[in-house]
C-alpha cells in the first residue's frame, strides 16, 4: 500500500511540475498569457518569474514598453476622435491637424508594442527553458535496509 501511495505521490509531483510552462498566445493588438491552460494576467506572469533574475529583468522591460504603447495609443485615439466626432456630430469645421497628431502617435506606439511582445516571448523563453531543464530531471527508485526494514529512497 505504501508503495503504490509513493509512486502515485511521485506521479502527481512530476506531472505538476512538468506542467508549468507559460505560453504566450498574440491576439490582435495584445498578447494572452496562460499556464496549464489557464489564462494569467501580466501581472500574475511577473510574480512567476520573479525567481529568475534574467527573465524578471526581461518582462519588466517588457511591461515598460507596454504601458508607453498603451499610453501612445489611448493619446492618439483621443486626438484622431475629437475632430472625427467635430465633423460627424457637430457639423462645424474640424481640426485635422489634431487626428495627423494622433495618427503620429499611434505610429510612434506601433513599436513600442513589438517590443513588448519581443520581451516578454525572450522571458517566457528563459523561464520555459530553466523549466524544461528542471523536468529532465529522472528519479530513480531504489530500496534501501535499515535497522528497522526496508525503505524506498529517491
Amino acid at each position: 500500500m505504501r508503495i503504490a501511495l509513493a509512486f502515485l505521490l511521485l506521479f502527481i509531483t512530476y506531472r505538476t511540475v512538468h506542467a508549468q510552462k507559460i505560453e504566450m498566445y498574440k491576439t490582435f493588438g495584445g498578447v494572452r498569457f496562460e499556464r496549464d491552460s489557464l489564462v494569467i494576467s501580466p501581472r500574475q506572469v511577473q510574480s512567476i518569474l520573479w525567481e529568475d533574475a534574467l527573465a524578471s529583468g526581461k518582462f519588466r522591460k517588457a511591461r515598460v514598453n507596454s504601458s508607453v504603447s498603451a499610453v501612445l495609443g489611448f493619446a492618439g485615439g483621443i486626438l484622431i476622435g475629437i475632430p472625427v466626432g467635430t465633423a460627424l456630430i457637430g457639423g462645424g469645421d474640424p481640426e485635422w491637424g489634431l487626428a495627423l497628431g494622433g495618427a503620429a502617435l499611434i505610429g510612434v506606439g506601433i513599436p513600442f508594442n513589438r517590443a513588448f511582445k519581443r520581451n516578454a516571448q525572450d522571458a517566457l523563453d528563459i523561464h520555459n527553458q530553466k523549466k524544461s531543464a528542471r523536468r529532465d530531471f529522472q528519479p530513480e527508485l531504489f530500496w534501501s535496509g535499515s535497522q528497522v526494514g526496508l525503505r524506498l529512497k529517491i
